[in-house]
């Protein structure tokens, strides 16, 4: 009986101990590692529900913290929307930039085309974030900033092309927001529609742009009933 007694208070008394085992087990975060699990929590959630449609509690109840520790790291949602959205941005603009190497034009349209695509293929949720207009007030939080930036990396070399071919080399920056503008809508597109398949989008990206501007016109004219 004394047995018995002994060793239900042991078990029990193992019983008392084992949450306080467990939490004790549990392995803490270093400040950087919560900070990328926020990030990655907060990518996500933005990427599903929007800027609007994400809450602190919602982002802190899926990291398992508390909500002072977001506002610790990040000062708010906005702000932890803003670093998701220039890594985002960084990212993309890297690998458009990277991708525009040397070779006949047409091939630099086609890195150009492929550098958005696989963008949207590997960074599903980060391109459906900047999509959308940031609500942050800054000058470089939106999707037309990004796109405005890729474009000037493009301008040089279509002002290359057009001088070459004794066009005026002023229009560049005109044709090369044309030209990303198109691949960045359609990008818009394909990320939910994802057929045809990419390397097929790009071709047809790069005829339609290519083949338009192999004919290019050096004084453009316009046939319609409206001159101005």
């Amino acid at each position: 009986m004394i047995d018995d007694v002994a060793t239900d208070s042991s078990a029990s008394s193992e019983n008392t101990r084992a949450p306080s085992a467990r939490r004790a087990r549990r392995v803490r975060m270093t400040g950087k590692e919560r900070r990328e699990q926020l990030l990655d929590i907060g990518r996500t959630l933005f990427a599903d529900k929007g800027f609007e449609g994400t809450s602190v509690e919602e982002i802190a109840a899926r990291a398992g913290v508390s909500k002072p520790v977001v506002y610790e790291h990040f000062g708010g949602k906005e702000g932890l929307y803003a670093v998701v959205v220039d890594r985002e941005m960084r990212q993309l603009l890297d690998m458009v930039t990277s991708a525009l190497t040397a070779g006949h034009p047409r091939e630099l349209l086609e890195q150009a085309a492929f550098a958005l695509l696989d963008y949207i293929e590997t960074s599903t949720d980060g391109f459906r974030i900047l999509v959308r207009d940031s609500p942050v007030a800054q000058s470089t939080g939106t999707f037309a900033s990004l796109i405005s930036d890729i474009a000037t990396q493009v301008e040089d070399i279509l002002g290359l092309e057009f001088k070459a071919r004794g066009f005026d080399p002023k229009l560049a920056p005109l044709y090369a927001q044309a030209l990303v503008g198109m691949v960045a809508l359609t990008g818009q597109w394909w990320v939910n529609a994802r057929k045809p398949k990419k390397a097929e989008v790009a071709a047809h990206l790069v005829n339609l742009a290519w083949h338009g501007l192999e004919n290019l016109e050096s004084k453009p004219r316009l046939i319609g009933h409206r001159k101005n």
